[in-house]
């Protein structure tokens, strides 16, 4: 008796260790739930295949883990609420078919499919992945009001929403290439 409990004792930590060490500590996995609220995604394949709807906690972490986690350029982006430079930016100019993450939490939110060149220098898309997977909030910084775009996973700042985009929407998800993951399908 006690070696089979010594046995399921040694799996269980292995399989913990497996699992720990097959996740990668810069991107929690898409599933991955947090500690904070409950909301619903939609979650997707790297591929951009829709999986399922899923009720999840959100991602709540400290600065300090945020710090931990990501580049000095992604945090003062997706944390900060700051904004990068228009053309000089990873995706600003990308053309290739695939889907784009939260850099912070792995929450599929924008795909190319949706994305167009607006001439702006950010990546611009006319409609999220799924509408559930993101949040907006009014924004009253720099003297005007803008909408903001955050990921409804993680509260990350994506960039901000205007109307002034093509059809069929009208909007332009105006977004920072640093607060995002480009997963090119294969």
């Amino acid at each position: 008796m006690r070696w089979a409990l010594f046995i399921a004792a040694i799996t269980l930590v292995g399989a913990g260790a497996l699992l720990w060490l097959a996740h990668s500590p810069d991107l929690p996995l898409a599933s991955e739930s947090g500690t904070g609220a409950e909301v619903n995604l939609v979650l997707f394949s790297d591929q951009g295949q829709r999986l399922r709807a899923s009720s999840v906690r959100k991602i709540v972490r400290t600065d300090a883990d945020w710090r931990r986690q990501l580049t000095s350029e992604q945090f003062a982006v997706a944390r900060a609420k700051s904004t990068e430079f228009p053309f000089h930016n990873l995706y600003w100019d990308q053309h290739a078919a695939g889907i784009y993450r939260c850099v912070c939490c792995g929450n599929a939110v924008f795909r190319s499919q949706e994305k167009f060149d607006s001439d702006t220098g950010w990546p611009s898309f006319w409609a999220p992945i799924e509408p559930e997977n993101i949040a907006v909030a009014k924004d009253l910084s720099l003297g005007m009001e803008r909408i903001e775009v955050l990921c409804r996973k993680c509260d990350a700042h994506l960039g901000h929403v205007f109307d002034d985009g093509p059809p069929p929407t009208g909007k332009r998800y105006c977004l920072n290439s640093a607060a995002l993951r480009f997963i090119q399908s294969k």
